[in-house]
C-alpha cells in the first residue's frame, strides 16, 4: 500500500537528478560557446564556414569539449586522419575500434584545420553556396557531403543552433 508513495519518490529522484544533468550539460554548452565563439568567428571571416555551424559541430563532436578524444588531442569536430595527414595523431573507437584521428597542438589549431578540411575538399564546395544563415541547408549539406555517420547528424546540428541562437554569431565581421 505504500508502493504508490515510494514509487513517486523515487521518480521525483530521478527527474531531480535529470534536470541537473541536463542543467549541468547546458552550462558546459554555454562555456563552450563562449570560449570558442571568437575563434569560430575568426575561421568564418577567414574562410566563410559559418560560425553558427562550427560551434554546432564542436559542441556535438566533442561533448561541449569535455570528450576523451578533445582532451587527448585538441580535436574539437572528430576528424579522422585519412591518408594525407602527417601530423600527431590519436587512437580512438568510434565506427569501428582503434581508428586514427588528428592531434593538435591546442583547440585553435583545430578550429583552423577544420576549415581549411572542408574548404580542401571537393565534396564540401557545393556548401559554400549556401547563404550563411541558412544553418538547416548547411546540416543538411554536411550530411549528405558525408562529415558523419550519425543518422541524425544534420538534427542534431540543428537543434543546437536553433536552441542557443548560433546564427547571432555569424552576424560578426572582424575589422582590421
Amino acid at each position: 500500500k505504500n508502493l504508490p508513495i515510494k514509487l513517486t519518490i523515487v521518480l521525483a529522484l530521478l527527474l531531480n537528478t535529470f534536470t541537473q544533468a541536463q542543467d549541468s550539460y547546458r552550462e558546459q554548452i554555454i562555456q563552450y560557446i563562449e570560449t570558442y565563439a571568437p575563434l569560430a568567428i575568426k575561421e568564418m571571416n577567414r574562410t566563410g564556414f559559418p560560425a553558427s555551424i562550427k560551434i554546432a559541430q564542436g559542441i556535438h563532436e566533442s561533448g561541449a569539449g569535455r570528450s576523451n578524444l578533445v582532451s587527448r588531442s585538441n580535436n574539437h569536430f572528430g576528424i579522422k586522419c585519412k591518408s594525407t595527414w602527417d601530423g600527431e595523431k590519436v587512437y580512438h573507437d568510434d565506427d569501428a575500434a582503434g581508428e586514427c584521428f588528428r592531434a593538435y597542438e591546442s583547440a585553435e589549431d583545430s578550429y583552423i584545420d577544420h576549415s581549411d578540411y572542408l574548404k580542401s575538399q571537393s565534396r564540401y564546395s557545393f556548401l559554400f553556396e549556401y547563404d550563411p544563415d541558412d544553418h538547416v541547408s548547411w546540416a543538411w549539406g554536411l550530411k549528405k557531403a558525408g562529415y558523419a555517420t550519425s543518422p541524425v547528424y544534420a538534427e542534431t546540428i540543428i537543434k543546437f543552433v536553433e536552441t542557443y541562437q548560433l546564427n547571432e554569431l555569424n552576424q560578426f565581421v572582424e575589422v582590421d
